[in-house]
């Protein structure tokens, strides 16, 4: 089944994520760092990257010497990347469901990796085992993905001044339901890789800090930017500058910073990030 709500979804958000690359590639940057440890891309490896967004792990696997393919399901996105890693071949497809081998036609890859994009399948157990159909023997997946909500700062500081005033406000996602913290608990994680053919699976709980003074400032603007162009900033402007106009929506925007300021370390938006690293092999 292809996943029409999220290709909507990224699609509609590709814009502001590609405007803010440089701030998820530094905020993010401990992330990226221990997927390439982990994946350990060479010269001779064929690497796919699921998600691929505007193309980080994509350079960084290319800066190695490897031959690289990304797949991601929004357009703006995989333009982006192209961009970035003209050496890249990048799809525009649902990994969930695409024959991978027959859309870039090649070797088997030697590593699948993905920076928080496996997240959103429909059907998680059959996306990753069509994964594992693409990959070599003895192939290994690499990603990294969110844990809890609570967890994560990241998704509620700031962002809790614009859903207050949503009308009505956003109810909480199930658990398990396709979306960012889709695999928080560790246990369904494991039960999914394991389902889908994955075998050893390791999953280690690694901890960092967002940066956002990464640039020297205090942060502030660079995670408002984030927000803004985020799913909740979207619908907030969507909704609140038709009600409350413009300079409305420019008032309430100084409540977000102002709620940021509250959360400065050492004069600095810091933010604790808690992910899973996740590491599967493909049999041989």
């Amino acid at each position: 089944m292809v996943n029409e709500s999220m290709r909507q979804n990224w699609s509609e958000g590709a814009s502001g994520w590609v405007a803010n690359e440089a701030v998820f590639d530094a905020v993010f940057a401990p992330v990226t760092a221990a997927i390439i440890a982990r994946a350990a891309p060479a010269s001779g490896h064929r690497v796919l990257d699921v998600g691929c967004g505007s193309g980080t792990l994509l350079a960084e696997c290319a800066a190695a010497g490897a031959a690289v393919v990304g797949v991601d399901i929004a357009e703006g996105m995989a333009a982006a990347a192209r961009r970035r890693v003209p050496e890249a071949t990048v799809l525009v497809a649902d990994a969930q469901t695409t024959d991978l081998l027959d859309a870039a036609p090649g070797a088997p890859f030697d590593r699948i990796v993905s920076r928080f994009g496996v997240m959103f399948f429909e059907d998680p157990v059959a996306a990753f085992a069509n994964l594992r159909s693409a990959a070599a023997p003895g192939g290994r997946l690499v990603f990294a993905c969110w844990r809890s909500e609570a967890e994560n700062p990241i998704f509620r500081t700031g962002t809790t001044v614009l859903m207050d005033r949503l009308d009505p406000e956003p109810e909480p996602s199930d658990p398990g339901a396709p979306g960012p913290t889709a695999f928080a608990d560790r246990d369904r994680l494991d039960a999914v890789l394991a389902g889908s053919g994955w075998d050893p699976v390791r999953i280690d709980p690694f901890d960092y800090v967002h940066d956002f003074g990464f640039n020297g400032t205090d942060g502030v603007e660079e995670r408002l930017s984030m927000i803004v162009s985020g799913g909740t900033g979207r619908h907030a402007r969507e909704q609140l500058v038709p009600r409350i106009g413009a300079a409305g929506w420019e008032s309430v925007l100084d409540e977000v910073r102002a709620e940021l300021r509250r959360h400065l370390v050492d004069g600095v938006l810091r933010l604790a990030g808690s992910v899973w690293l996740v590491t599967a092999e493909s049999a041989a």
